[in-house]
């Protein structure tokens, strides 16, 4: 896999993946892999970004991002992109919310190509922190652990996992188009 840039982070590292100036995928790659600078400003924009992130979990983004998926995928990417931090959706949440099936919202949360800016880590089970990176169990699972706890999410005392919220994400309760840089796709 060629990538524009290799960042270290608490958990390993980032394999950056750009086309042009649209972000079009994050890699989780082993703590072992050499970091590498960013070849392009909009690569290193995105490395500043994502450190900004790991210093403080408020901090936003406003990349843009170019996700390739199924049009189910990039309803559920963005659902994903409005759940504040510090919260969490269970995937029968979000299955109702889009008219889905949990099991295909789980789907598609593996099949996220850009974690933690969408962040599929904060879709979890009804009873239970649920799957991350399409693994039940791990070191995938440290790592949602990990993003969820540096995010300050609740933690439900009995089943040891985030808690829910059913809040909105507006006062309207309509989803709010693209926060992040003109959000899914370009042009948008």
């Amino acid at each position: 896999m060629i990538y524009q840039a290799k960042l270290s982070v608490p958990f390993g590292v980032l394999g950056i993946r750009c086309a042009g100036d649209a972000l079009t995928g994050i890699d989780f790659l082993p703590a072992t892999d050499k970091p590498q600078r960013a070849i392009s400003a909009f690569a290193a924009t995105v490395c500043e970004q994502l450190l900004r992130y790991f210093n403080n979990p408020d901090a936003q983004f406003s990349v843009s991002l170019m996700p390739a998926g199924t049009p189910h995928q990039q309803k559920v990417w963005q659902a994903m992109l409005n759940i504040p931090r510090g919260e969490t959706r269970s995937y029968g949440e979000l299955a109702a919310k889009l008219k889905s099936g949990a099991q295909a919202i789980g789907q598609a949360c593996g099949a996220n190509p850009i974690p933690i800016i969408i962040p599929c880590h904060r879709v979890v089970g009804k009873a239970g922190l649920g799957g991350f990176m399409r693994h039940a169990s791990g070191d995938a699972l440290d790592i949602k652990r990990w993003l969820l706890a540096h995010e300050k999410a609740a933690l439900a005392p009995s089943v040891g996992t985030t808690s829910h919220s059913t809040s909105p994400s507006n006062n309207n309760g309509q989803v709010a188009r693209y926060p992040y840089g003109g959000g899914l796709g370009r042009g948008k």
